[in-house]
């Protein structure tokens, strides 16, 4: 995009004022956008949306190294959807296996997604302050081993414990990939790359729901689904292992930072907490109901063909199929679309095929949204933190469903009484749908930004620190003063200059 346009006011800081401002952008064709260059000056221009370019065009602009952190990246993700979804896909066997209700059953879900946000904090600091590579391989072996775990797991007691254990360390994947992923690729493309790297997600549900189509419906079925998840992440882990670090940690140690000591770390992220706590929340609220969204209108949808439309597990998965396949096609459009309407009118966008397709429509614009709201050194733990946190806020939505389903029936076509899973489901997605309407609605925009530029969280602390002498012993808020916020793209010099 040409770097001249209309001048436009910059982001507020106000929870109000930036409500104001957002909501009124909608009605704008222009959009609201941040120019960057290469020294992190920045200002705000009125400009005209950028016009769609040849998807093929756009795919010749990643560079090898590019192409490579957005492969692996994505196939972090898929594996990782795979892991959770070879329980929620099979929750019939596993209820009939443990002699338990399915609703039961899916109380192994809600530990899952419980647990996730404490693992997303934990690898999600380990992926800022050292790189996202180790973080990331550690995930996908040690998820690998609990998927081992889980089949030889003799009680139900034993299986919950399991897959508590397994939702920390699924939950540090998503953040180091996203951002991997993401970093490498160039300004105009990464709508688009955003889209089809969400899909992974979806993805990993239709490479389950092949398998689960190819092993049968037999009770003890579902252990060889855990032996494919297996496989699959821990050839992930090793396959990340074999590539370098992400760019901004390669770029730091070629400028000669070895590294950051743990008190520039931290003093930077409470800066960070200060001065964003805002778009945490606002983040957090986003994610949940988009978490709320997609795991209404899809965890219980196998028990749904199984029970309501009494299929058998063949017929049922593949309504499954058919119902990610439209979600991997809807996320890949929507996110290339969200390069030109803008982020927010991509998000709120009915067979099976078409509400994925919309479900997943939506989510294909989040990657790339949460990492231009995300303050730029923090994007692995903002990222993986906020989403995790949205999904442990949704974790019921399985057991809210099946437990409404249950205690609800209607006539099935052969005239037996069944639960009530397709109204339920219906009527919980239209809800939720239209409380992500209104929150984008009034939530910010940032696309436009320059993340890619960003130092490694406590790098800019330490450079402050260098500058001012760490002798002359700093003031309360004179490092928070002289390191910018993603609001402030200033010169670090000019600001340092100032001080001395």
């Amino acid at each position: 995009m040409p770097e001249h346009g209309e001048p436009a006011e910059a982001w507020p800081r106000g929870t109000f004022a930036t409500a104001k401002q957002s909501f009124g952008d909608l009605f704008r064709w222009k959009q609201r956008t941040q120019i960057t260059n290469d020294y992190g000056e920045s200002h705000f221009v009125w400009q005209n949306p950028e016009p769609l370019k040849n998807p093929i065009s756009l795919f010749g602009q990643l560079t090898a190294k590019a192409w490579l952190f957005f492969i692996v990246g994505l196939l972090a993700w898929t594996a990782d959807a795979f892991d959770f979804h070879s329980l929620s896909i099979q929750t019939v066997k596993l209820a009939k296996y443990y002699d338990t209700s399915k609703t039961n059953v899916t109380t192994a879900i809600t530990l899952t997604l419980l647990l996730r946000s404490v693992g997303a904090a934990f690898f999600g600091v380990a992926g800022d302050k050292y790189g996202r590579k180790y973080p990331m391989v550690i995930n996908m072996i040690v998820l690998g081993v609990l998927q081992i775990a889980t089949i030889y797991c003799a009680t139900f007691g034993q299986f919950l414990a399991v897959r508590s254990l397994f939702g920390l360390f699924m939950g540090g994947v998503y953040g180091n990939a996203i951002a991997m992923a993401l970093e490498n690729c160039p300004g105009n493309a990464r709508g688009l790359m955003s889209g089809i790297l969400q899909q992974g997600y979806s993805l990993g549900y239709v490479i389950a729901a092949c398998v689960n189509l190819g092993i049968g419906g037999s009770t003890d079925s579902w252990k060889t689904m855990f032996w494919v998840g297996a496989g699959f992440s821990i050839a992930v882990g090793l396959i990340r292992l074999a590539f370098p670090e992400s760019r901004q940690f390669i770029e730091a140690k070629k400028a000669g930072v070895k590294g950051t000591s743990a008190g520039a770390f931290w003093q930077e992220s409470k800066v960070m907490l200060r001065k964003e706590w805002r778009m945490c929340v606002y983040c957090i609220i986003l994610m949940t109901w988009f978490n709320y969204y997609s795991h209404t209108s899809q965890d219980s949808y196998t028990t749904f063909m199984l029970t309501e439309k009494e299929l058998s597990n063949a017929p049922a998965t593949r309504a499954s199929i058919l119902m990610k396949t439209g979600a991997c096609v809807g996320g890949t459009i929507i996110g290339y679309l969200s390069q030109w309407i803008g982020r927010r009118r991509a998000m709120p966008s009915l067979p099976s095929f078409f509400m994925q397709f919309f479900v997943q429509g939506a989510w294909g614009v989040i990657p790339i949204h949460l990492n231009e709201l995300s303050p730029p050194a923090f994007r692995s733990c903002f990222v993986g933190v906020t989403y995790q946190i949205g999904n442990m806020i949704s974790s019921p939505s399985a057991q809210i469903v099946n437990a409404l389903s249950e205690s609800h029936f209607l006539t099935a076509p052969s005239g037996d009484r069944v639960e009530a899973y397709g109204p339920v489901m219906g009527i919980a997605t239209v809800i939720i749908a239209l409380g992500i309407a209104v929150t984008v609605a009034f939530g910010p925009e940032h696309k436009g930004s320059r993340f890619e530029l960003a130092k490694p969280a406590g790098v800019q602390e330490e450079e402050v620190r260098g500058k001012l002498g760490s002798d002359a012993g700093l003031e309360r808020g004179e490092v928070e003063k002289a390191v910018p916020s993603q609001f402030e793209n200033v010169d670090l010099e000019r600001r340092v200059g100032e001080k001395v």
